[in-house]
Parts: structure tokens; C-alpha cells; sequence
């Protein structure tokens, strides 16, 4: 490592090194940091300075400004101070970051309000007045305030980045990190995705809650009675594979750890892989995924079935080579639990044929597939009858005369539902159990049409039907599973 020399800003610097030869002419202060240490810029692009290695202070910063620039070069306080002028504290430097800074009040109380709502996701947005900052809870999303001003946006952004150890200085490429949130309910790990966007970058903030104490019972999430017993004699086969579908935010992990918990008994091996490990499930080897030291889904899965296990949890199928020995897993004597993006249940089994699996591999290893999503709960608090409207049985492709007559839920909005009318969510699923026939039509290459059908016929309750269910017994709304289901 050079350690640059220099007497005035424009002189050229000898490197310590025979034959080397460095230059601080040209160089453009982007960040100074506290201590002697800066992100500079010049014709060769990005470096970092640091005078002083033994200063801890100096040593943090140069870190993040050094992200994706490779280790800092040395140089001489004299020259560092003559090009970006003396030291700058903290507060000096950057007063938004400091403890009792306006960016790090506004990030934090942000935080505080969404975690407190239950909400799934922070979203920091950048507009062209400044930031809206919105969560999504219960699955929708909830403006929580407009703040002006483009620079306090930017200075949340960069706490935002500091928190994450993201790399401060790159605002053109999107960067993900993750942090951790301590305040009066404990401690919150947080999913952090930075987008640059039209009017400087957007952030946005996955609640994660890794490590929650207990796992939810299989009959508290929601589902029809009928359900969640087939769907527990499903988890109790020896071998095979079991799905669960739906989209982003749909509940299936919570699915799979109360079926897992279910059939605890142990009696059995059972391992997981996840990313991250939502709940801690006791006797069950739970290995987190960490993608930056080579340990990913397949890797972690080929692992696991060198330790003699019974049933294996893979938090999700991803890719080819994971889909592949997930189902060679469940050929070999073992009971796969997983998760996988479709749409519906039937997709699945073409999403995974697009996946490499092959027609016979596949028919021979599945078992069971849930497609499932979440649906909000009218509010208890403000419920009030209400009669369908035409328009809407319509767009359902209801018929009228089925519901004429019926008396319907609704919420008219109140503080505890924040004049939404719905408080809560809970699952509603179709659950698929394949039997000769469905396994006879997926040989053949059957359409998805006519597995659903063949489904139907065997007793599978459509999603929509079952959400229509919850309904007439006034749980949910028409508008709501307009919104969620697909017919």
C-alpha cells in the first residue's frame, strides 16, 4: 500500500515504493469523514484517503467509503488536510448524522410508527418536493407523511446507507444490505433495498423479526378445518414432496413452520434451510442461509442429506439445481417441505417442469401443493350489515339471484382500524392432494386446465370459493377477494 507525499495540492506525491509515482492534482473531495480520511475523485476514478491506520474513527469510515473501491491508500495528514481541508467531527461533517441529528429522529420514528402499525415494509420514496414515506400493512399500502425538501431526503437516504454499511458515495446503482432497529420493543432486523430513481433514490425496508420465539399453530392461521387436517395428514407421510405457493407476502413461511410444528414428535430428524430463520422451532436444526460465504439454498440442501435427516424444510425453491435435489430428496425417502412462486396450484407443477424436473420425477415426488393467500379481516370494531352491489357480484362473475337476499360485513372505518374498515389478515388456501389420476394427466402433459378440473373433481375447493366462504360468514368483503383472488 503507497503512502502519498505532497507539500502543495498540485504537486506531485512520491510513493514510498521505488519506482511509483502518485499525484494529488485533479483529485475532487466527494465525503469528508471525521478523523483524517476522505472519498476523493480523479481521472482515475474513485479512491479513499486515510491518513492515520491506528485511528478507529478514520478506520470505520474509510470502510464504508471503500465498500466497492478496494482497501484506502495512506497518506500524509499534511496532504490530506491541504486538499480537503482540517478534520471534520461528526456533527461538522455531517450534523444529519449525528445522534440528535433531524435525519437520524426522522428514520427512527419512522421505524418506530411502522413497527408499532405491524407493518411488513417501510418504503422511503424520493419525489420531486422530498420524501413520502409509506408502509404496507396488511398487504396494502399506508401513507404515513410527505417531508419537503430534497436534501433531507438525501440525508435520510445516507443514514439509511451508514446503518446498512452501504457504500455512501454510489447513487447509481441499487445496493442491499441489511441492519438492525433497537428500540423499546427490542431489537428488529431489517431487509434494506436502496433503487435510484428519477429524483435521486428510493429505499425500501423488510421487517424480517428473525428468531421469534414460537411458531403459529397450524389452526390459528385461518384456514378451513377441513384443510388443515388434510393438510396435517399430508405432513405426516414418510416421504414426498409438499408445496406451499402464493405470492410475495402471502404467509407461506408461517404456513410451513405451523405444519412443521404439527407433526412435531421427535421422533424424527428433521433439518431446515432458510433465509432468513423467521422462528425458532425447538428440535429442529435450523441452518440460515449466507449467500456471501457460498452457503445457498442447494448447497446448504446437498449438506443436509449427508446428515441423516427424515423431513427437510427448504425455505424456498429458487433455481434449477435447488428444485432438483429438492425432488431427488423426496425420492429418496425423504419428506421436503418447501415454497415456490405461481400463481395457483396447478402452476406450480409448470413452473417446476420450466425448472428442469422431469414429468416422471415430478409425478412420482409431489404430494401436495397449497396455494394460499391472505385476506383482511373487516374490523370488529366498526362492523355494519350491508347488502352486495350488482356491479360488483358482476365483476365476480356472481349471479345476482345467489345473493339476493344476503346480508353481507363491512367496516365504516374507525381508529382502530385507521378508518380502513378491515384489522387483520388471515390465510384462506386450495389445497391439491395428487392421486393416480392427476399424476396420469401430469405424465401425459395434461393443461393445467384439466388438472384443476380432475382436482375439483376429487374434492379440492377452489381459492376463490373458499374466500367467498369467508363472506357469507362476514370475515372478509366482495372487494377484498376481488382483490386477491383470481377466478
Amino acid at each position: 500500500m503507497s503512502r502519498l507525499h505532497v507539500t502543495e495540492p498540485s504537486a506531485p506525491a512520491a510513493a514510498e515504493n521505488p519506482g511509483q509515482t502518485s499525484t494529488l492534482a485533479g483529485l475532487r473531495v466527494l465525503r469528508r469523514g471525521p478523523g483524517d480520511v476522505a472519498l476523493v475523485e480523479g481521472p482515475s476514478g474513485r479512491m479513499v484517503l486515510l491518513a492515520d491506520a491506528d485511528d478507529a474513527a478514520a478506520r470505520q469510515w474509510a470502510a464504508l467509503f471503500a465498500r466497492t473501491l478496494g482497501p484506502p491508500r495512506l497518506c500524509d495528514a499534511t496532504a490530506l488536510r491541504l486538499l480537503a481541508g482540517p478534520a471534520a467531527t461528526e456533527r461538522q461533517e455531517a450534523p444529519e448524522q449525528s445522534a440528535d441529528g433531524p435525519a437520524v429522529r426522522l428514520l427512527d420514528s419512522l421505524l418506530d410508527h411502522a413497527l408499532h402499525e405491524g407493518a411488513s415494509d417501510l418504503h422511503l420514496e424520493a419525489t420531486p418536493e422530498g420524501l413520502l414515506a409509506r408502509c404496507r400493512l396488511d398487504g396494502v399500502m399506508l401513507e404515513l407523511g410527505r417531508y419537503p425538501g430534497r436534501e433531507a431526503a438525501e440525508q435520510l437516504i445516507s443514514r439509511l446507507k451508514v446503518l446498512a454499511e452501504l457504500d455512501i458515495a454510489e447513487r447509481r446503482v441499487p445496493q442491499d444490505g441489511r441492519l438492525q432497529h433497537v428500540n423499546a420493543r427490542g431489537r428488529t432486523d431489517l431487509r434494506v433495498s436502496i433503487m435510484p430513481s428519477l429524483h435521486g433514490e428510493d429505499a425500501v425496508l423488510r421487517v424480517l423479526e428473525q428468531g421469534r420465539a414460537a411458531a403459529p399453530e397450524l389452526g390459528s392461521l385461518g384456514f378451513a378445518p377441513a384443510v388443515c387436517t388434510r393438510l396435517r395428514q399430508a405432513a405426516e407421510r414418510p416421504h414426498g414432496l409438499l408445496l406451499v405457493t402464493g405470492p410475495t407476502g402471502s404467509g407461506k413461511t408461517s404456513t410451513l413452520y405451523a405444519v412443521i410444528r404439527s407433526v412435531l414428535s421427535g421422533l424424527d430428524k428433521i433439518i431446515s434451510i432458510e433465509d432468513p430463520v423467521e422462528y425458532q422451532l425447538p428440535g429442529v436444526l435450523q441452518i440460515p442461509v449466507n449467500e456471501k460465504k457460498g452457503l445457498t439454498f442447494a448447497r446448504g440442501l446437498r449438506s443436509i442429506l449427508r446428515h441423516d435427516p427424515d423431513k427437510i424444510f427448504v425455505g424456498e425453491i429458487r433455481d434449477a439445481e435447488t428444485a432438483g435435489i429438492a425432488v431427488q430428496s423426496a425420492l429418496t425417502g425423504h419428506l421436503v417441505f418447501s415454497s415456490l412462486h405461481a400463481n395457483d396450484a396447478f402452476e406450480v407443477m409448470g413452473r417446476l417442469r420450466h425448472l428442469g424436473i422431469d414429468a416422471h420425477g415430478l409425478a412420482s415426488a409431489l404430494h401436495a401443493v397449497l396455494a394460499q393467500r391472505l385476506l383482511r379481516r373487516v374490523c370488529l370494531h366498526c362492523t355494519a350489515a350491508h347488502r352486495p352491489e350488482p356491479a360488483l357480484l358482476q365483476r365476480l362473475g356472481l349471479p345476482s339471484a345467489d345473493w339476493a337476499g344476503t346480508v353481507l360485513r363491512m367496516g365504516r372505518g374507525c381508529a382502530h382500524c385507521r378508518g380502513t374498515g378491515y384489522l387483520g389478515r388471515q390465510a384462506v388456501g386450495e389445497l391439491v392432494l395428487m392421486d393416480e389420476r392427476l399424476r396420469e394427466l401430469l405424465l401425459a402433459g395434461a393443461a393445467a386446465a384439466q388438472l384443476r378440473a380432475q382436482a375439483q373433481r376429487a374434492g379440492t375447493q377452489p381459492l376463490r370459493e373458499a374466500a367467498l366462504d369467508l363472506v357469507r360468514t362476514g370475515v372478509t368483503t366482495l372487494e377484498e377477494v376481488l382483490r386477491v383472488t383470481v377466478d
